[in-house]
């Protein structure tokens, strides 16, 4: 991987010239982002972070971190955070902003230590990949959780992306879960290797939770099909 992610997350930050990020999955056209949106403050977060903000205790562990924006708010607040992501670059940037203990870690590599939160926002399912793979991830989480701790994760469910019939069924694949795509991501002329990426819908989370001994809780749902759940042993 090139990594491009994180190279506009560290352009941005180092003023180096940086431009809108493209993604493209397989089952929607390109769309523009602009990467000044992944730098984000608490006042311009969307609610679902907001509430997670909130309710994060204890020790923490930001999944995914990217720029680092949670990690920083709740580092500012007084909390010990830990930050991971796999981009090399975007852990350069949060250290550039001050994220104190900010790691280029795999998730599934991190050695064994216990959090009272484990935070997995910006659609935090996406990391599982694919359906068939989250019961690994949720057995990882589990083994760093400390035991009364909990887990909020976001994500959205993305049938409305698909075509309805008349009868109000949905045209999605047959051969896999809908929320499974493929994305892309271009940024100043480079494409970077298309990757899997998981939105569940609330109900095959709770699911999935509930078959890796978690409890399962609709905290808040948002405006666009998206929802903030907390999981708990």
């Amino acid at each position: 991987m090139k990594d491009l992610f994180g190279k506009a997350i560290l352009d941005f930050q180092t003023n180096n010239s940086p431009e809108d990020l493209v993604t493209e999955t397989n089952i929607s056209e390109a769309d523009e982002m602009s990467v000044a949106y992944l730098f984000r403050n608490y006042n311009d977060m969307p609610k679902l972070e907001k509430e997670a903000m909130q309710l994060s205790k204890g020790k923490i562990l930001d999944v995914g971190c990217g720029a680092g924006n949670h990690s920083l708010y709740l580092q500012e607040k007084g909390f010990e955070v830990t930050a991971i992501d796999i981009s090399e670059n975007a852990i350069k940037a949060c250290k550039l902003r001050g994220v104190q203990n900010a790691q280029v870690q795999n998730l599934l590599a991190l050695e064994e230590d216990k959090f009272d939160t484990i935070l997995l926002l910006m659609n935090g399912t996406g990391i599982f990949g694919t359906l068939s793979e989250t019961s690994k991830y949720l057995q990882k989480l589990k083994s760093l959780l400390s035991p009364n701790g909990q887990i909020l994760i976001d994500s959205s469910d993305i049938i409305y992306m698909f075509d309805e019939n008349n009868d109000g069924c949905f045209s999605v694949p047959a051969d896999q879960y809908y929320g499974e795509l493929i994305f892309t991501i271009s940024y100043k002329g480079e494409t970077d290797e298309p990757f899997t990426w998981l939105y569940l819908d609330y109900n095959t989370l709770q699911n999935a939770a509930y078959a890796n001994g978690f409890q399962c809780e609709l905290i808040l749902e948002g405006e666009h099909f998206d929802y903030l759940a907390r999981l708990t042993l």
